[in-house]
This record gives structure tokens, sequence and C-alpha cells, in this order.
């Protein structure tokens, strides 16, 4: 992001010397003077002549909300604002009038037949613009915060000085196409009213193009040749016929092992203002695949375009564009559940639903490192729902292979529907129905050549209507989308155009225990969201964020309500007040049976970690253990899941696999164990069966290792640490996709006085590589399900299980070393050695490395972004455990371990 001087430095050079376009040349409006029109009083009109006063106007980036701006211009400090309940004390009348966004700079004139468009890509939710005193649209068209539109500007253009305004108009979620959240956290003050998205002048010649697209007909890998279909339209802007020539060139983006260039090239002759679209097909030998992470790699290629008058002059250049050689199928199940296939492999889906920042700012940085924890903890897809992103974002997903579903929103006027119970929108009148093609037709262009999109949906808890379907697909259509699109991320209903979805939306969203997740094969079960199937949105509703980063946004009192008034509300849960998410009171109960009450606010944070991991760890294995189930009467192959959520837009207390401040805690790391190695071995809490799991990809693409494998199980008595049960099972080979039962342990968890640890241990069998480690704590008896009262977001817990022993574990002694394995510009590599010298186990230990000028180890200075191998370990008697941690930190760093019976230590430093 650019800093303030950069925006001031950019701006007076735009305006001293001008912007210098050629036919072909576009560039971005690099800042913008944001001021409320109640203070600038003067009419958009006259605002927009240059030399305006706007003295007293705030300087802001090139794309930002209203509140976005102001928090960069130091009007509001996010500190101060995320603090407690402070963001509830915001004016909310400062945001009931427009807000302008203006801005000078200088223009050559335009050669005789060249023109300067001015392109909007996003302006929630609705704009007048302005340019040299001329409104060069209205609000009545520009509408939608997806709007992109092309203005032609050039009978007003002068040469020197020009000016730009933009009047924002206040956003209704209930009213507008606006970004809402819902229930996830608070409305921003200004519910995200303005320029969030660049605004771009681009100058051509009498011949323009559009932004290319790409169409292939690549099926399955491998292949020998592939037909790629380059795509554009273009338009003659003049009132005389033309001849246009195109020369364009497809080429490897990068070095991938082999550099292809294909040039191609095309000619056709215009008649007077004609807009019509042409096909260059261009086939490509020997073409590199693209697969998702962990699959294979990303080779990207890149289409560079051009059209040329019959004098050879440039007229105009397509934006530079990125695709990758994939192909993505869906398909529904005799029981009608949503699958995936990519290259023609099938495609388990394990994702989470993103949340972009709440003032929809946007720090690649940030996506960057999200991106990471994505992949690292096994991850394969995120959900946009409703938040679509920036080209930045989709070409980082490119690059990084993580997969992507994006889809209109819930809950507000993008579900304005008659049938719809539950929606807070106005219905759609005619306008409507333009502006949500509007908005799908510009948003295609964004994602149409991406090869890391998977599927569009058109609705999320409701499909969308007949008409706005049929708005919907001709958009599509006329965009050449090639992906699966989805009516709704539920299964209530279809329109005609569609099939039905194949995603089921029964939760839940607050907390469950973790054997609800296999439960599906119990009569009734199947009409809650267990382990089966494609869940679009589902989860344990967990995500506590640690003491570093809860005393950055909640008060003492806040901190001291966490853990001793179990049953209160929070701001940071449910801003609004209500409903059923205001408090923790489902969680805090379970917690407070199964683990204790708590002695301290130190104390009900380790136990939220327990819980959390628990519940993260049992959902996304659940998926992973029923995901080639044999389909019965009640059981069903579990083909997708959509965990509920991967981050939050603000500092939140729930739904975040990570927290706002990017520290990991229990929920990432259940999520990790379960599902980041490739062979994995889990506990079936209900069958109380062992089984390996295989994530790994398709075999061609070098996923997974042959051979025969050994799974060793121990289940051992947290009390004193002696063995109840001990198995070594040999297991052949499993293939990618498969669910195998190799153990039974119901005998020794049916012996158990107390609290048990079950570890099991996925072994290479020639070599002895431990695959996969995986350690839970059990009970003779689960929690019991009342599942004659589940609901929309909870199954409730009829008897919990016993946990308390665990509060009660002898003090284990364990001795720790830190070694700096590797040293460079990004940071350090540090490898961790465990040894626990006493006979009972070291549970639940917890590894952070913190800034070494911190006063205390559990304050704000725990470094982030962090990669840890593996955390929240739990080690047997005399066992010992290497663990690995990436830091951005070189030096000035300090390590501390603690553990539910380890005592708090420094155990390095550099």
């Amino acid at each position: 992001m650019y800093s303030l001087i950069s925006f001031y430095l950019l701006s007076l050079l735009c305006l001293v010397y001008g912007f210098r376009l050629s036919p072909g040349d576009s560039v971005t409006i690099p800042g913008w003077y944001l001021q409320s029109s109640i203070q600038a009083r003067e009419e958009a009109s006259k605002l927009s002549q240059p030399d305006a006063t706007t003295d007293s106007w705030h300087r802001i980036g090139s794309r930002s909300t209203v509140m976005a701006g102001l928090l960069q211009a130091g009007v509001y400090n996010e500190t101060d604002l995320f603090y407690s309940d402070h963001m509830n004390g915001v004016d909310l009348s400062d945001f009931q009038s427009p807000w302008l966004y203006r801005e000078e700079f200088g223009l050559q004139p335009l050669p005789k037949g060249d023109h300067l468009f001015l392109i909007t890509h996003g302006i929630s939710s609705k704009a007048d613009i302005y340019f040299n005193g001329v409104q060069v649209a209205s609000s009545d068209y520009q509408q939608g915060c997806f709007g992109g539109h092309q203005y032609d500007i050039t009978p007003h253009v002068r040469s020197g000085k020009n000016a730009l305004l933009v009047q924002a108009h206040p956003t209704d979620y209930s009213i507008d196409f606006g970004q809402g959240f819902a229930d996830w956290n608070p409305a921003p003050p200004d519910n995200g009213t303005g320029v969030w998205r660049n605004i771009e002048l681009k100058q051509t010649g009498p011949i323009s193009l559009s932004p290319v697209r790409i169409v292939t007909d690549f099926k399955t890998a491998p292949s020998e040749r592939v037909l790629a279909t380059v795509i554009t339209d273009v338009t003659n802007q003049n009132n005389v016929p033309i001849q246009a020539s195109f020369q364009g060139i497809i080429e490897t983006e990068q070095d991938v092992g082999m550099q292809q260039r294909i040039p191609f090239s095309g000619n056709i002759r215009l008649n007077a203002n004609e807009h019509t679209t042409i096909s260059f097909p261009v086939t490509i030998q020997n073409p590199q695949i693209w697969w998702p992470a962990v699959w294979g790699r990303q080779p990207l290629y890149a289409i560079q375009l051009n059209v040329s008058t019959p004098q050879g002059t440039i007229s105009d250049r397509a934006p530079r564009t990125t695709f990758g050689i994939r192909h993505v199928t869906s398909q529904l199940s005799p029981e009608k559940d949503l699958s995936f296939s990519i290259n023609g492999h099938p495609f388990h889906v394990r994702c989470a639903g993103y949340a972009p920042d709440l003032f929809l700012r946007f720090d690649l940085s940030r996506v960057r490192t999200i991106f990471r924890y994505v992949l690292d903890m096994g991850l394969n897809t995120i959900r946009l729902e409703g938040k679509l992103e920036h080209p930045e974002f989709y070409k980082l997903a490119d690059q990084m292979g993580i997969m992507t579903i994006a889809g209109w929103e819930c809950c507000d006027k993008w579900e304005g529907w008659d049938y719809n119970p539950d929606g807070q929108g106005h219905q759609w009148t005619t306008t409507d129905y333009t502006t949500a093609y509007r908005q799908m037709y510009h948003e295609s262009t964004y994602l149409q050549a991406h090869p890391s999109l998977l599927a569009f949906i058109l609705g999320s808890d409701y499909w969308p209507d007949e008409s706005a379907t049929r708005q919907y697909l001709a958009a599509l259509q006329l965009t050449n989308w090639t992906n699966p699109i989805v009516a709704s991320a539920s299964a209530r209903g279809n329109p005609s155009g569609l099939g039905p979805s194949g995603m089921k939306m029964l939760g839940p969203y607050d907390w469950v225990p973790p054997n609800y997740w296999t439960s599906n094969n119990t009569p009734g079960i199947t009409e809650s969201g267990t382990a089966y199937g494609f869940g679009s949105e589902q989860g344990p509703g967990v995500g506590t964020p640690t003491l570093p980063s809860l005393t950055q946004f909640l008060s003492p009192a806040d901190l001291h309500a966490l853990w001793s008034h179990p049953s209160s509300g929070s701001y940071h849960l449910s801003p609004r007040g209500a409903g059923e998410f205001h408090t923790r009171k489902i969680y805090n109960t379970a917690l407070f049976r199964r683990y204790g009450d708590p002695t301290s606010l130190e104390d009900y944070l380790q136990k939220t970690q327990l819980m959390d991991y628990e519940a993260t760890r049992a959902v996304f294995e659940g998926f992973a253990i029923n995901q080639n189930a044999a389909s019965s009467t009640y059981a069903r192959p579990a083909t997708g899941l959509v965990y509920w959520m991967l981050n939050s837009a603000w500092p939140s207390l729930h739904w975040q696999l990570f927290d706002y401040y990017l520290r990991p805690g229990g929920a990432y790391f259940g999520t990790k164990t379960a599902a980041a190695r490739g062979e994995h071995v889990a506990y079936d809490y209900v069958s109380r069966e062992v089984r390996v799991v295989n994530l790994n990809g398709p075999r061609l693409t070098g996923g997974g290792k042959k051979g025969k494998r050994v799974v060793e199980v121990e289940l051992i008595s947290a009390a004193d640490g002696k063995t109840v049960d001990k198995q070594v099972v040999g297991v052949e080979e499993t293939e990618p996709g498969a669910s195998v039962p190799v153990a039974k342990v119901a005998d020794g968890v049916g012996r158990l006085q107390g609290v048990g640890f079950l570890r099991l241990l996925l072994k290479d069998a020639l070599n002895g590589s431990v695959l996969s480690r995986n350690v839970y704590w059990v009970t003779k008896e689960n929690d019991v399900l009342d599942w004659g009262k589940s609901n929309w977001y909870t199954t409730p817990v009829s008897r919990y299980a016993d946990f308390t022993g665990l509060s009660t574990l002898r003090t284990a002694n364990v001795l720790a070393s830190v070694t700096v394995k590797e040293k460079g510009e990004n940071g350090s590599t540090l490898e961790v050695t465990l040894e626990n010298k006493a006979d009972v186990p070291a549970f639940f230990m917890h590894l952070t490395v913190v800034d070494a000028a911190s006063q205390q180890e559990d304050a704000a200075g725990e470094i982030t972004p962090v990669y840890w191998s593996d955390n929240y370990v739990t080690l047997f008697p005399r066992e010992n455990l290497k663990l690995t941690v990436q830091t951005p930190k070189k030096d000035g760093w300090r390590m501390v371990m603690s553990g539910v019976n380890v005592k708090r230590n420094v155990i390095g430093q550099g």
C-alpha cells in the first residue's frame, strides 16, 4: 500500500506533467481528495471544475471506501476504533449524505480520431460522476458495488488541467447492491460506501478492444496439444467504416521448464460504430497444465493483443491477461450432492469462507499471508460469499494454486425475493435486474480467465428468481464463462434454468462436540449438518484468539467477562446486541461442563484452545473419513466442505481459523492436523475405529508416495501414563480419496477410568518415517447429542463428556532446545527439539516466538506471520519430537513454551 506522501507525489506529477497517454495506454487515478457533501457545500458541477478549493479535504489513496479514507487520513484510528465497543460510538449521521471524491490531473490534446474513456470497476453502491463540470454518469446507471462501466469523455477533455469528481451516495444494504456482512461482524459506519475499486483513464484510437477471454478444448491430462480460443469484443468508435488488423501472442508467463511464444493475427472490416466479437484459434503444442496446489505446478500463459488501423498505427491494446490450461467440471451424485473434478480427477473441496477487511481495504501482502496459511493448514479452496475481490487477489490465487468459489451474498438486497422469509432486502425492481446483469457481466470479465476459479454461486441462502437467473446466465454466456454455475449454496430450491445446487446449508454455526461429525449413520441425522454431502458453510463456530490478540481489542472489563460471566454478550461476537451469536453461552456451557470451571482468564483461554483444536480437527476429519463412504439409508459420501469461516473482517471472538492479527491458535492447528497431511491417520469418535485417510492428489502429478504403511495405536491413562491398549497394524497403500478402517479401539476406550490419551502414528513401512502423528484426549463416554432438538445453528448436548481430570495432571518435565537451521532476508527457520522426561504425558504444549524486546512472554510481542510444522502438541512419556517454525525475525526473538501440565519457560532466543 502506498503512503500518503506517495499519493501526493503521484498527484503532483500528474497535475504538473499530465498523463502522457498513447492509444492503448491506461492509467489509474492515483489518489483522491475526500470530503462530505455537507462540508463541501458547493454543487458537484462546480467542484468538478479545475482549481476548485479543496484545502479542507482529506487526501486518500486510489481505492478507498469513505471509512477507509478517513482512517488513512487520521480522522479515525483503527486501534481505538476496534477497541471494546468504541466503533459503536461513531456518529452515523456523518454517513447519511453523499461523499465526494475529487482529483485534478493534466492531459495532452487528443489527436483527431482518438478517444479517452473513464472506466469504473466498482463504486459502492451508486454514484454520479462529473468531469470538467459536466455530468458524465448518473447514479441511475452507475449502480451496484460491482458495477463496472466505460464512459467516453472525449468531448470534455481539456488541454492542461482537468478535474474528476465522484459523488458516492450512501449505501443501504436493504435497498442497494452493496457488500454487507450479515451477522459476521458489525456493519462499517459508512456501509462500505465509496470508490472501493480503481477508476481508470484509457486512451484509444478509432478502434477499441475489451479485455480478452480464453476458452480451451482441454479436458484431461496428459495432452499433446490444446486449442486455445482468444476472444475479444472490438468496437469502431467512429462513424465511418475501417479495416482493423490484430496482432497477438501467447507466451509462458514464467520459467516453468519450457518457454513458448505463439504469435497469432487476423483482420476484420468494421462498419461505422460497429460492435462485434472476434475469436482467434491458437494451437498450443505440448501444453503445460495448471494444477491446484499440492497436486502439481501452476504454469501460467499470458496473452497480449493489440489492434491497428490501416496505416499500421496501434489503436488499442487489450489488458495483458494470464490464464492456465485446466478443466473444471461438476456433477451430482444419486443423492444430488455436488462434487467437482479438475483435469479429469475428483477434487475433494477443503475450503473455508473468506472475509475481506471490514472497510474493504486491500493489502496484497496480508492476502499473501492468508493464502500461505490456507495452504499450510491443508485447505485447497476459499469461498467468497459476495465479497468479490480485486484482480491482484485472483492472480495470486492462480500463482499459488488456491481454488476459489465466487458468488453473491445472502440476507440483504441481493436476495430480495418474495419466497425468502428470512430476507431483509427490498424486492427487486426492473432497474435492479438490469443492474444485476451489468454486475455479473463485469465480474465475469474479471474472473473468466483465471484458472483458480472453481465455480460461481448465483445465490447464497436462497436461489435467484427466474428473471435474475436469466440475467446472470446471459451475462455469463456473453463472457464465455466455462466453469460450473451453482444455483445457490443451499438445497432450498433452484430456478428452472439450473438444476439442484447439490449444496447443503444445515449448519451448525455454533459449537458441537467432536462426535457430531461422524454421526450421520444414525437414523434421522442426515437432516442435520454432519459430515456428508457438500457443506457450503458449516462448522463449530470456534476461533478464540490468544491473549496477545485479545488485549489489543478487549478492555480489562471485557476480558474479565469472558470467563467470569459466561453468558454475557459481546460486541465482538454479534454487535447488534441480539441474535443467536451475541453470546458464547453454548460454547461456554460446554467448556465449563467438559473441562471444569475456569479459575482465571489464562485458565479459560487455555481451555478454549483445547475446545477449538478438537472441534476443528473433528469437522475436517469427519469429512475426510466419509469422503468415500458407501451410500445407504443414512450414510452418504462427503464431497466437500466450506468451513465457516477462514478469517475475520475485524477483531472477532469466533468464526475464524486464525485471528484478525494473523495469530494462529488451537483452531488453526486442529485444522492443520486433520487436513495438511497427504496420508493421515484419524480416530472416529462414533465407531471408535482408527482410519487411514488419503488426501493426496492424482498419482500422475506426483501426489503421494507409494508403498506399504504401518499404523501404531497406543492408548494410555492420563493419570499415570500407563498403557491401556497398544496395536501395530500393517496397511497396504491407499489410493487418493480413500478412507480405510485399520483398527478398533472400542475395548481399550471402554476400559478407561477417567481421561485417556490416544496416539496414532502412520509410518512408511520401508524406512520408518512418520507420515502422520495424531493425539486425542478421549473418555469412555462421548458427549450425547439431543438430535431431536437440532436447529439451524447447533444440536444441543444432553450429557457432556468429562475431561475435568485434565486439570489435575501431574507436572511433566520437558527438555527443550532451539537450533537456527536457516537465516536469510525473509527471516529464520528454527528447529525445536522436545523430550518428555516424565512418566506422564506432557499435554497440549504451545510454543510461541515473541519479540525479544517484549517485556512479557504473553504480551502482544508475539511475531506474525508464523509457520509451524505443528503446535499445541502432546508428548507421551519419554517421547521425543522435533518441530520447525518459520518466522520473519532474523534476530531479536525469544521462544516460549507452555502447556496444561508444563511450566511456562523461555527455551531459546536469538
